[in-house]
């Protein structure tokens, strides 16, 4: 118990809060209903095959079938209405692969997921050191959703396949007897797959969210920063002015000015020999001359 108390301590919980968490969750418990429905899955169905004569017809035929759906394998007894022995009868079909690999890629999704999450529990800060826990993690996800969509695609083609075979209508076709018209033939119960149409539609929710679960794998790469650093080059900074050749207290800016220093000496005389003529040629210059 003190172990457990120590690994729950230790443990970080807190990235159930956050999407790369709560969505690898929701991957754990959707990869169970997909694999448990479908490979849990059994059914029958009842036929009645009514003979002219009474004594030679089976009013109760069951046919029982399941996964991994090897149809071409299950066999039930008919009546012949020509005597007392009856035919020995076959489905049609076989739609193991498809749904054995539904099957498979729903445990390994299990399996993956129940790791992931320890690891995001218990070695967070090793996960992301480096990239290179979450890097991996993201070529899995990659890896699992095209797994997820190959397998979910087959898994309903094949659901289809077996819903055809396993028809009252198209067995009662593969009864001879039924083929005379003083015998009738009818179904009593048909199969109820409505657990297998369940496992398909798990298995593309599974695709959605391994999909959506690639972007939040994929901002812990460190991919995106690499590439905005590659492609966006103006989020740069610009490097500072040198301003080491720039005495203290000196404007940066005077350089600017282009040397420019005011000519005095220009404006109307200026102070030339000592004299004053700022007020031009034509006035007096001491108060002499006005006497």
């Amino acid at each position: 118990m003190d172990v457990v108390n120590q690994l729950v301590a230790t443990g970080q919980f807190t990235v159930f809060k956050q999407p790369l968490g709560f969505i690898k969750v929701l991957q754990w418990f959707f990869a169970i209903f997909a694999f448990s429905t479908c490979g849990s899955y059994s059914g029958v169905l009842r036929l009645s095959v009514e003979c002219k004569n009474r004594s030679e017809s089976d009013l109760n035929i069951e046919v029982e079938f399941g996964y991994p759906f090897r149809l071409h394998q299950v066999w039930f007894d008919a009546p012949t209405c020509k005597g007392p022995e009856p035919e020995r009868l076959f489905l049609e079909g076989d739609n193991s692969s498809s749904a054995e690999f539904f099957v498979t890629i729903g445990v390994f999704s299990f399996l993956y997921s129940m790791a992931a999450i320890s690891v995001y529990i218990f070695l967070l800060e090793k996960y992301r050191e480096g990239n290179r826990g979450a890097q991996a993690d993201f070529v899995v996800t990659a890896i699992f959703t095209f797994m997820w969509l190959v397998s979910s695609s087959a898994w309903a083609k094949g659901l289809s396949d077996v819903k055809r075979a396993t028809d009252p209508d198209e067995i009662i076709d593969l009864i001879p007897a039924c083929d005379h018209e003083e015998n009738r033939c009818k179904e009593i119960h048909e199969p109820v797959v409505s657990g297998l149409n369940t496992s398909v539609a798990f298995g593309f929710c599974n695709v959605v969210l391994w999909a959506g679960n690639l972007w939040f794998v994929l901002k812990e790469t460190g991919w995106l920063a690499a590439f905005a650093g590659t492609y966006m080059p103006s989020g740069e900074k610009q490097p500072a002015p040198d301003s080491s050749g720039q005495g203290y207290g000196q404007d940066p800016y005077a350089s600017s000015q282009s040397g420019y220093q005011p000519d005095y000496s220009q404006q109307g005389g200026g102070y030339e020999g000592g004299g004053y003529n700022q007020y031009g040629q034509g006035e007096p210059t001491s108060f002499s001359n006005e006497m």
